[in-house]
């Protein structure tokens, strides 16, 4: 298993940076190689990535939502991974994101992209655009203030 761990600070207070983090549909506006999020349900999400000119699909459930604070995910159908993301106060108007995310990579191309750092880059790359869609935005598209407890699937 892999891991990467990335942080930007944002020009946004944190309920504006964590009310996005909660819309999934939208990662697709500023993560790269996301092709779409479909939300299931509160807590379950279906990906479809290219990765290297792979595409992969799974299923993801939120084990854990605490509103402005965080949010951490399985994967139940698909390659392996988990994560979270957490969003702190820096003061009123800024925040900072956290996001870890351990991954077991599959195949050739996303071991030997795993070895060259390219999906912590990716990763970077992604925060870095986050940050700019939300303080071009200077709003969330909305936001869900629900609680997850950890579930049966960790």
């Amino acid at each position: 298993m892999s891991s990467v761990t990335e942080t930007i600070d944002i020009d946004v207070d944190v309920r504006t940076a964590y009310n996005q983090w909660t819309q999934f549909e939208t990662f697709p506006e500023f993560m790269e190689g996301v092709e779409y999020v479909r939300q299931v349900d509160d807590i379950t999400n279906e990906w479809k990535v290219d990765i290297g000119g792979v595409e992969r699909e799974f299923k993801t459930v939120i084990a854990e939502q605490e509103p402005d604070m965080r949010i951490a995910w399985t994967t139940v159908e698909g390659p392996p991974h988990k994560g979270v993301v957490t969003t702190h106060r820096l003061d009123d108007g800024k925040s900072r994101v956290t996001l870890q995310m351990d991954y077991d990579p599959q195949g050739f191309v996303e071991t030997l992209g795993d070895t060259f750092g390219i999906v912590a880059s990716r990763v970077r790359g992604d925060l870095e655009r986050f940050k700019e869609f939300i303080e071009e935005r200077g709003s969330a598209t909305g936001g869900w203030r629900g609680t997850v407890e950890q579930t049966a699937t960790e």
